[in-house]
């Protein structure tokens, strides 16, 4: 049979010095889920991971996201550049125009033909160019941002879900033990029947057992399938395919927790945690849109200058026009212009959008707020649960060996006719449930390890050789 290695203290003082946990399921022999061979990938939950990120839609998304503030960031630094355009029009006139030769009206028919090209520079507006720059790189920082909180948030629900598939991996060995050993007590109940030592009733709490025991069996194996389509579907793994993961786990040395005070790693997560770094960018965002706001309402001054020219042509008259040539360079002329603008009234809309943008900015500081304020209790929490999951192992290893122990006696015991068979169908289910226990409790102890050193500022996706 499989083995199962659990939580090992190296030192057990009054207060816990140093736990290291080395969780190993090995791959199952009796049908239910597939072997592994040789030449078969087994996926780590940092393959896992990786593997989430890189084929995540939310992170495609994102990239889009952040191709698009970098067109917009190369736009807002264009802007001090000076504009640039040129124009060609065609007009037609029936009826009264102006003879430009004559500079009098006539009633005629005529072709007009005009050309210009003009450039305008923005000299001052308020500021309103220096802040757009401002919030396009503030923007595109923030998005690169968002980028790295969607690759940790799917890694983190990724890990989840990964955990819980060996959770049910290790629950359905469990059971499938139990079921065996059901299975094994009803066939010696039964000869037992045959030989006139055991009687009807011990026959029939026997079935019942395996019975029961075939039900747990179906259960977790339900479990652990649909633990396995949740990690594919967070991993955007085809669903049709084999997914073998690999069960050997080391779980990194766990610190007592007065060694790592919960305000150092907040103060680490609050300065690297794309989650609080989130916050802090939108603060600046709103704050570079109040001073946009705000430039709106002070004058802009801006210089122009152009060229332009025309051609005519009277096409009821006998006289011949002068050439396209010649009236391109004659009638061109050149103006140089210096734009003062000042607004003066618009329905205090100016007004309303200065003090809509102030509201926004106190609201994205208050939730700042809120955030770094989750933040802490999350740190805080994951703190106290990898201890206190440490702990709870340790005291469930001793129950597991002490149920263990009563478990053999009382199948002792009843070998000897002793003990019925519902005393040992009561310990086999104890027993169960304390293996059970105590997988969940290592696994969890694995998990809030894994968060602790996200919130420290390591990266929750690691190379095979980083520890």
């Amino acid at each position: 049979m499989a083995r199962y290695l659990y939580l090992i203290c190296a030192k057990r003082d009054k207060m816990m010095k140093k736990a290291v946990l080395l969780f190993l399921l090995m791959p199952l022999g009796w049908g239910v889920m597939p072997t592994a061979t040789a030449q078969e990938r087994l996926w780590t939950a940092d393959d896992c991971m990786g593997y989430a990120v890189a084929n995540s839609p939310a992170v495609r998304k994102q990239l889009y996201k952040n191709d698009t503030h970098q067109a917009e960031y190369k736009a807002a630094v264009a802007s001090f550049f000076p504009s640039l355009t040129t124009s060609v029009s065609t007009q037609h006139n029936f009826g009264r125009a102006v003879d430009p030769e004559t500079n009098t009206y006539v009633n005629t028919t005529t072709f007009n033909n005009y050309y210009e090209g003009y450039t305008s520079l923005p000299l001052f507006d308020g500021g309103q160019l220096v802040n757009q720059l401002r919030m396009a790189k503030v923007n595109r920082q923030a998005g690169m941002n968002d980028l790295q909180k969607a690759k940790d948030d799917l890694a983190l629900v990724t890990l989840e879900a990964f955990v819980n598939v060996l959770y049910y991996r290790g629950t359905v060995r469990f059971a499938a033990e139990k079921r065996e050993e059901s299975h094994r007590l009803l066939y010696k109940v039964r000869r037992e029947e045959e030989l006139g030592l055991k009687g009807s009733a011990d026959v029939a709490l026997a079935e019942a057992q395996a019975a029961g025991d075939d039900y747990i069996l179906a259960n977790q194996q339900h479990l652990y399938h649909t633990a396995m389509l949740k990690l594919k579907e967070h991993m955007n793994y085809p669903s049709g395919e084999t997914l073998e993961i690999d069960t050997a786990v080391a779980a990194p040395e766990l610190l007592p927790h007065a060694g790592e005070p919960a305000q150092a790693i907040f103060e680490s997560a609050q300065a690297t945690n794309p989650t609080a770094l989130q916050a802090g960018f939108k603060v600046d965002i709103a704050r570079k849109q109040l001073l946009i706001r705000r430039g709106q309402l002070f004058p802009t001054v801006s210089l122009s200058a152009g060229v332009y020219t025309s051609y005519y042509k009277n096409l009821k008259s006998e006289v011949k026009p002068n050439a396209f040539g010649t009236q391109f360079a004659n009638n061109r002329g050149e103006y140089v212009s210096l734009n003062f603008r000042f607004p003066m009234f618009n329905g205090l809309t100016r007004l309303k959008e200065v003090r809509t943008a102030r509201n926004q900015m106190r609201i994205a500081r208050e939730e700042q707020t809120e955030v770094l304020r989750q933040l802490q209790t999350a740190v805080e929490q994951s703190l106290a649960d990898r201890d206190d999951y440490a702990l709870e192992s340790i005291r469930m290893e001793k129950k597991l060996h002490a149920d263990e122990l009563a478990y053999r006696l009382t199948l002792r015991k009843f070998e000897e006719g002793l003990m019925s068979p519902l005393d040992v169908q009561t310990c086999a289910g104890t027993l169960l449930e304390s293996k059970a226990t105590l997988l969940q409790k290592q696994l969890m102890y694995l998990l809030k390890c894994r968060q602790v050193d996200y919130y420290s500022g390591k990266p929750i996706i690691r190379t095979h050789n980083a520890r």
